[in-house]
């Protein structure tokens, strides 16, 4: 709660090639091995969404093949540009939005959750002997009366 003393140094190394590039080619196909595996464990796998799995044309009916290349390209343009302008604009408050649920979660998962179920682990057994006994006392003897009371009932099914 005072002044702080001490100084922090924080740096950002960006590559040279990635901070001076401003857009790719829309339409380019890159090997996967040039590029950082944003993705490492497939999470989002099922979303590698072409312009031939939205759009098919049979093959008794085809569109010219302008029309086609045209759609195929203004669709990918608009997909890559798109994410792009949304990413800029959503990205950093959802990831900040993302860490502090996480981090509640976290803290209280650490902090509430954790100490509570042993807690309650602890207290288990001396309950579980007050239980059995109440149940002992007061819900068997019940139960034993009923069943005496009702062992003397015979039901037969007489057909219609």
């Amino acid at each position: 709660m005072g002044l702080e003393n001490q100084r922090s140094e924080t740096s950002v190394i960006v590559s040279e090639d990635e901070f001076s590039r401003t857009f790719e080619p829309f339409l380019s196909r890159k090997d996967s091995g040039s590029q950082l595996d944003r993705d490492p464990h497939d999470i989002n796998a099922h979303l590698q969404v072409t312009f031939e799995d939205v759009i098919a044309e049979p093959g008794a009916v085809h569109s010219f093949d302008r029309v086609w290349v045209g759609s195929s390209a203004g669709f990918e343009l608009a997909k890559y540009l798109l994410y792009r302008v949304l990413s800029a604009l959503l990205a950093v408050p959802l990831s900040f939005a993302a860490g502090l649920l996480f981090a509640l979660l976290s803290c209280l998962h650490i902090w509430v959750l954790t100490p509570a179920v042993k807690s309650c682990l602890v207290v288990l057994p001396s309950l579980q002997k007050v239980w059995n006994t109440l149940l002992d006392t007061f819900v068997a003897p019940l139960l034993q009366s009923a069943a005496k009371c009702t062992s003397a009932i015979d039901v037969k099914v007489a057909p219609n």
